[in-house]
């Protein structure tokens, strides 16, 4: 399948040169269509942990390198263009794509050829299996903790009632059934949901169905694009009800296609860039958490001075993570080992162990010294520009706290962070 498919890939004309003895890292982002926004700027952050990583000394001398290709936001071309990084480019070790889809369509690729893929993205699918072939790693938060943070949010606000209105991809509908699961959990009461298909010339009657029961809360869960309209034909019709906004809404682009102000005031969830370290309890009953953000401004400063004062989106700081991530992996490996893992799966392996929470922490505003320390067979887990990180045995990182916001002056605001302490079924 995967070798049939590549005659439709188109390369670029210009292949980028790189050195002979460099260790490749492939990633497909979104460069055009509609989801072209994120996809320069992901690949900067991807870039910034390319360029620390050599300067800390690169894989005993070999420098780490990057390949991009474009998925053009689109199913069919990202699915062409991931088959080519696999067996056209042979890349061993994939980050991304941020599409679900994508991900699960290359993931039987992935398990044949026993390589290794890091998912950094918000809606990459839920890493909860196990494999004897393949590796893979998520980052950012499951649904399952975007649904608990919301959940517990619309509880500590006093709502008694909520319900959905959720796009049909397999990431927003996967919000909209956590956020219900936990919100029922907490003795709420989950009023009748209306989902839909993105791409509809309008939504008009979805968002009557949906603000129909007036509930307390209706969740928007959707991507930036569909919304804005969601949102421009709710205005429209005189802004009935209220709405809690999903992590995905956290986007520039949706402010820039609303009207102006129409979602001052509403609330959302989405990853805490807060180290676990720079958060505490400050109420257990209250469950009141206060985080600095130190780390986060750190790397937000770091980013915007190599690439001449751009900020770095939020998924940008688990893309230069992911990069570090496989780079400590492989260095570690080659120290214990002498040999780097043919093996994705191996490969997941030593990354889950390295960040065991155990071992000393190494930050990578210092990747000199925890290159050095790997290099001599130290294990060092990872406190990253996005978090610290710890996996359970699936290979997804574990979340402690989510980051509230909300929208003033048609500007993101930070508020406290919300715990997720939600009990799993395992």
């Amino acid at each position: 399948m995967g070798l049939a498919s590549l005659h439709s890939v188109s390369c670029s004309p210009t292949a980028p040169v790189h050195p002979e003895d460099a260790v490749i890292l492939g990633a497909l982002l979104p460069f055009s269509g509609s989801e072209s926004a994120i996809g320069r700027n992901l690949e900067q952050a991807m870039l910034l942990a390319i360029e620390d990583l050599n300067a800390a000394g690169g894989l005993d001398g070999k420098p780490f390198d990057i390949v991009s290709r474009d998925s053009h936001s689109s199913s069919k071309r990202g699915l062409d263009q991931l088959l080519a990084l696999l067996y056209l480019d042979d890349v061993h070790y994939v980050i991304g794509p941020e599409e679900n889809d994508l991900a699960r369509a290359i993931s039987p690729d992935v398990k044949a050829l026993d390589r290794f893929q890091m998912l950094p993205g918000y809606a990459a699918p839920a890493a909860a299996r196990s494999e004897a072939m393949g590796g893979w790693m998520r980052l950012a938060p499951s649904p399952f903790a975007v649904g608990c943070a919301l959940a517990k949010h619309a509880i500590h606000e006093g709502i008694d009632t909520v319900n959905t209105l959720a796009a049909r991809d397999d990431y927003n509908a996967s919000v909209s059934s956590e956020f219900e699961s936990h919100f029922v959990a907490l003795r709420g009461r989950v009023l009748p949901s209306v989902t839909f298909t993105s791409g509809e010339l309008t939504y008009t009657s979805k968002i009557e169905s949906a603000l129909e029961p007036n509930a307390g809360r209706t969740l928007l869960a959707a991507y930036p694009a569909t919304a804005s309209t969601i949102v421009t034909e709710w205005t429209v019709s005189g802004r009935p009800g209220t709405w809690l906004l999903g992590p995905a809404l956290r986007a520039e682009a949706l402010l820039a296609n609303i009207p102006a102000g129409s979602l001052d005031g509403y609330f959302g969830v989405s990853p805490s860039l807060s180290l676990r370290s720079e958060c505490q309890l400050v109420d257990e009953a209250q469950e009141t958490v206060s985080c600095t953000t130190e780390n986060a401004a750190a790397f937000i400063k770091r980013f915007s001075s190599r690439w001449n004062g751009e900020a770095p989106f939020p998924a940008a700081h688990f893309y230069y993570d992911g990069v570090v991530l496989i780079a400590m992996g492989l260095v570690y490996a080659q120290a214990t080992s002498g040999s780097i893992p043919s093996s994705g799966h191996a490969l997941q392996a030593i990354i889950r162990e390295l960040n065991s929470p155990e071992n000393d922490v190494a930050s990578w505003r210092d990747l000199k010294s925890a290159m050095a320390g790997l290099r001599a067979g130290i294990p060092l887990r990872y406190a990253g520009a996005a978090a610290e990180y710890e996996f359970d045995r699936y290979g997804a990182n574990k979340h402690y706290f989510m980051q509230k916001w909300t929208i003033d002056s048609e500007t993101f605001v930070d508020l406290a962070p919300v715990p997720v302490t939600c009990e799993t079924d395992e």
